[in-house]
């Protein structure tokens, strides 16, 4: 374990010596990110407009939930996506070989190697937002609802990196992922409003069979104290469940690779 911790630290040295390299890049990543949460920010506030809730939330319970898809967004273009992209074009062109060969978990190396640290921005602005929607409705929250929202917002970690393989490893079967991902894509922008907004049935899928409602709306509840016991027990189950999936598909996957020289 602690040997693919310190294989990660030094993918993410890497990838920071790169982008130091280009200074002006991290600058206007986070004006970028700045102005993408405005535009968000101002889609909530539109729905406040007519309502002094929005599913039983209040704007500064909801601005937390903002924040929490910002930053799951920022990890999602900053470690998930590149990796996907190589993923595919080494199962398509058959040299996915270089990964295999390396005396570390193909997985792991595969889906963990590139990140792009461009999306610290997206990271600092979401975490800024949760702790402006606390201070604004003057909501403190306690040690225990601290640890309840580490521990939540890790297992969320989790559970995206997992559904994000489960889809990535369809790539050894299906010559094009693209049109997938963007489904997927457009399901996480369901995570920019607490999960009570939506119908029971909707509710339901984004709980249980895509669990959106665990990346933003939970650990949101934890900060507040609007969290049911039940999800934070449950969030650990679902993190383990997706994660085993993940890696058995993987290597079903594997199993039907071809590479260049076969």
């Amino acid at each position: 374990m602690l040997r693919y911790l310190r294989l990660f630290a030094l993918f993410a040295h890497n990838s920071l010596q790169i982008a130091l390299e280009y200074r002006v890049n991290f600058v206007t990543a986070l004006f970028q990110s700045t102005l993408w949460l405005a535009w968000g920010v101002l889609g909530t506030l539109v729905f406040f407009q007519f309502s002094g809730t929005l599913g039983g939330w209040t704007l500064p319970q909801a601005l937390p939930v903002v924040g929490l898809f910002r930053i799951f967004e920022g990890l999602i273009d900053g470690i998930m996506r590149p990796n996907i992209t190589r993923i595919v074009e080494h199962i398509q062109k058959g040299t996915l070989d270089f990964v295999l060969v390396k005396p570390v978990d193909s997985q792991f190396m595969a889906s963990l190697r590139q990140i792009n640290l461009l999306v610290l921005p997206d990271l600092l602005v979401g975490f800024g937002l949760i702790g402006y929607g606390l201070w604004m409705g003057r909501m403190w929250p306690t040690p225990l609802q601290l640890l309840a929202f580490a521990f939540l917002l890790a297992c969320g970690i989790v559970m995206a990196y997992a559904i994000w393989m489960l889809l990535v490893t369809t790539a050894f079967w299906l010559v094009q992922v693209e049109n997938v991902t963007e489904l997927l894509t457009a399901i996480y922008e369901t995570g920019r409003f607490p999960v009570t907004v939506y119908s029971p049935t909707i509710r339901l899928v984004l709980t249980f069979i895509i669990p959106i409602a665990f990346l933003t709306t939970f650990p949101a509840a934890a900060l507040i104290g609007l969290l049911d016991p039940l999800y934070l027990a449950l969030a650990p189950v679902v993190a383990g469940v997706l994660l085993l999936a993940s890696r058995l598909f993987w290597r079903v996957g594997l199993r039907s690779y071809t590479s260049a020289s076969s």
